[in-house]
């Protein structure tokens, strides 16, 4: 448990950062977190896999205000899963002050890990970790390596700053801090699959930004705006920057002409899931 700073010996995902990451989660509301995992557990008789941070604590641009966004995987007892009636597959808590928490069921996140689905990659690879047990955690690191592939992530990430762009940025004169690294977070991992293919972009934007190594005029403007969103709320506005929406403009453009010409590769692992499936559930 706590935070993970370590190096992930899965070879699809790359350490580059050369200081520790810095966590945002004081003790007391790791505490409380932890607290609601357990109740979430008792309550619902599953056991949580793992429970991580997921949205701008982990990609290390939170604001003073920022939600605490706790993603976890979990597992029923076996019997649960040989009804005839499906069960419902998520566990979601109304958002309490600044907490919010919610979770899938195994058999869900592996079905999503099948299509591929990167925010599972994502989500095994953030630097702050709540609840983790380790041998499950890895056999599902080492499924998602048999998954994952450059062209669903192409895809995912294209989507969201394509996404985030046209709704809150293009046409504006100034924008909210937060909705600008909306973009500039997928966008950057536009850029790492361009540069480093085969490897999958880290969650953190600091890894990004090293493991990039941004041109000067463009990492100070990034950096710059790191910092007025680490002082402001997170409705606080900032000008547009030009060099960052070049930045943006030409990775999206990039990437639009990119998923015309590759396809996703045809592996069947369904099969393999079933078993991993199996083997977690009997756990």
């Amino acid at each position: 448990k706590g935070v993970y700073v370590g190096r992930n010996t899965h070879k699809l995902y790359e350490n580059t950062m050369t200081v520790p990451f810095k966590s945002s989660i004081t003790p007391i509301v790791r505490e409380e977190i932890l607290e609601q995992l357990g109740e979430i557990e008792s309550c619902n008789n599953v056991q949580i896999l793992f429970a991580i941070e997921s949205g701008s604590r982990a990609w290390g641009f939170p604001s003073p205000d920022s939600d605490y966004d706790v993603r976890f995987i979990y597992a029923h007892q076996r019997d649960w899963y040989l009804s005839l009636t499906p069960g419902r597959d998520v566990i979601e808590l109304p958002i309490k002050d600044d907490l919010d928490i919610n979770g899938w069921d195994v058999r869900k996140a592996l079905e999503l890990m099948l299509k591929p689905n990167p925010v599972m990659l994502e989500w095994l690879s953030s630097p702050i970790r709540y609840q983790w047990n380790e041998p499950i955690c890895q056999k599902l690191i080492g499924f998602s390596q048999k998954v994952a592939h450059g062209t669903a992530c192409l895809n995912h990430y294209l989507s969201l700053a394509d996404k985030q762009w046209n709704r809150n940025i293009s046409g504006k004169d100034a924008v909210k801090i937060k909705k600008y690294f909306y973009v500039a977070r997928p966008a950057m991992n536009i850029r790492w699959l361009r540069l480093k293919p085969g490897v999958i972009p880290p969650m953190n934007f600091q890894a990004l930004m090293e493991g990039l190594e941004l041109d000067g005029e463009l990492s100070r403007a990034i950096e710059k705006l790191l910092v007025a969103k680490s002082e402001s709320k997170e409705l606080g506005l900032a000008d547009r920057i030009p060099v960052i929406d070049d930045f943006i403009k030409f990775e999206l453009d990039w990437a639009k002409e990119r998923v015309k010409t590759i396809s996703s590769p045809k592996i069947d692992v369904r099969l393999e899931a079933d078993d991993l499936f199996r083997q977690i559930i009997q756990r």
